[in-house]
């Protein structure tokens, strides 16, 4: 019972020190090494040195180029106008009071088209605090709405969905991202309809109140183009297209350019680098397209871009460390904390629950929600008990299909607390806090959890998946 209490400790800590504003890079470290001490002291260096920063300079290794690019995609759209350009159409099309709704779609949109979260929230923010102003809707609101759009049902709900998260269960119950496509879109719906009328809600509540958009703000997007000399929407929306597709195109080709591995021999070494292919496509085909989204952009809009590069790409750069730090962190403290005995006791507790699809959402968001992450949580889960799921599944009758919807929609459920590395990255590119925007991001969070377990209700009641 110790070793569990260490655990919850650790936990309750960070989300604490995240909540209260203090930095997650600085206190991740500090929580996941002080539940080392209280189970092993000697464990202290080693769990440092070989588990937390391994895990961290593994993140960093692989992600921080995505940020960075993904940042400086994000600025050179400010700067040039298209923020603004697009924004105008779509208060247009939609009217302003529609500003909420726009921003969830251009996000679902996004990451249905398999642009990474992280960016996302860089390329989505200039769109939605322009449209939030316009509309005088508070910018305190921005984190839970693109968290919607971005965070839920496009992530591991809707069938087909190319990120990690909806990938993951392929590997341990032999599917594909379209297993139990019904369920998804039961699940999506739910989702949406529930998210858009909550921040609505929200709105409402803020415009009687007489709050509008907010003076001071920090992080907050600038333009070097005029107002009456903006670029036509439709040229302003074609970089993010690009990166959607090229993202799509390339995440298939890299792997036929390259095979399943890759080697070289460096000129004056002797033994080969080899590169696994298979581990790096998606993030290669990521770089890829942002890479020419940016150079669209420049080749569109050279002028207004260079005018503020200098100073923008310094912020850019700035909020890219900040942001991948906080989520290699993040990544540190999970692989600590899954190592301690604490952790296994809770993972075997949760083995005695009898129903093989309550067992594994309830499973897999319990540990998405301990260890920060939706993958690191439901990778962790499924290599301990996807044996298990399957065979209490198939003595039920229940598909593996069901199996990899369930799990894939539960890793989103409660892995978005305040320490969550996605959660910490949107607030710090919005220049919000938690105190200021969590509230809402933690019930879109709640929104998403009950998703799952509507689902299951859902198959049980009438057997379609």
């Amino acid at each position: 019972m110790t070793a569990v209490l260490i655990v919850l400790f650790a936990l309750g800590f960070l989300m604490t020190i995240a909540y209260r504003g203090y930095s997650v890079i600085l206190f991740a470290p500090v929580a996941a090494l002080g539940a080392v001490l209280l189970t092993d002291p000697l464990l202290v260096p080693p769990a440092f040195s070989s588990l937390f920063m391994d895990r961290m300079v593994g993140f960093v290794k692989l992600y921080f180029p995505v940020f960075l690019l993904g940042a400086v995609f994000g600025k050179v759209i400010e700067l040039s106008g298209f923020s603004k350009a697009i924004v105008g159409a779509v208060l247009r099309a939609f009217g302003p009071g529609r500003a909420m709704p726009a921003i969830v779609l251009v996000g679902a949109l996004l990451t249905y088209g398999g642009v990474s979260l992280f960016v996302v929230v860089f390329a989505i923010y200039p769109f939605a605090a322009e449209m939030f102003r316009q509309s005088n809707i508070p910018k305190r609101l921005i984190p839970g709405t693109i968290a919607l759009g971005a965070f839920t049902f496009t992530m591991d709900a809707l069938p087909g969905s190319p990120q990690i998260q909806n990938i993951i269960p392929t590997t341990f119950f032999r599917t594909t991202t379209w297993a139990a496509p019904w369920l998804g879109i039961v699940g999506a719906l739910f989702i949406l309809t529930l998210g858009l009328l909550y921040l609505e809600h929200r709105r409402r509540q803020a415009a009687r109140a007489g709050e509008g958009y907010g003076e001071g703000h920090t992080q907050e997007p600038v333009t070097t183009a005029e107002a009456g000399h903006l670029p036509s929407p439709w040229l302003a929306i074609t970089p993010l297209v690009l990166v959607g597709v090229l993202n799509l195109w390339l995440t298939g080709a890299i792997p036929r350019w390259y095979g399943a591995t890759h080697s070289f021999v460096p000129a004056g070494a002797t033994a080969p680098i080899v590169t696994d292919i298979n581990k790096v496509a998606a993030i290669w085909a990521v770089e890829g397209a942002l890479v020419v989204g940016i150079l669209t952009v420049l080749v569109f809009a050279f002028g207004p871009v260079m005018k503020g590069f200098a100073e923008g790409s310094r912020a850019a750069v700035a909020g890219a460390l900040l942001a991948a730090m906080n989520t290699a962190s993040e990544y540190g403290f999970g692989a600590v904390i899954a190592s301690l005995p604490g952790f296994l006791l809770v993972a075997d507790a949760l083995r005695t629950i009898a129903n093989p699809l309550l067992n594994e959402a309830v499973t897999v968001t319990a540990l998405a929600g301990i260890t920060g992450s939706a993958s690191g949580g439901m990778s962790i889960a499924l290599a301990a008990m996807a044996d298990q799921f399957m065979q209490q599944a198939a003595a039920a009758g229940i598909p593996n299909e069901v199996l990899h919807r369930v799990a894939s929609m539960a890793s989103g459920g409660m892995d978005t607390l305040p320490h969550n590395g996605a959660v910490i990255t949107l607030l710090t590119v919005t220049g919000l806090t938690h105190r200021q925007s969590y509230g809402d991001v933690f019930a879109i969070t709640l929104i998403k959890t009950a998703s799952v377990f509507l689902v299951i209700g859902f198959y049980y009641l009438t057997g379609i998946y």
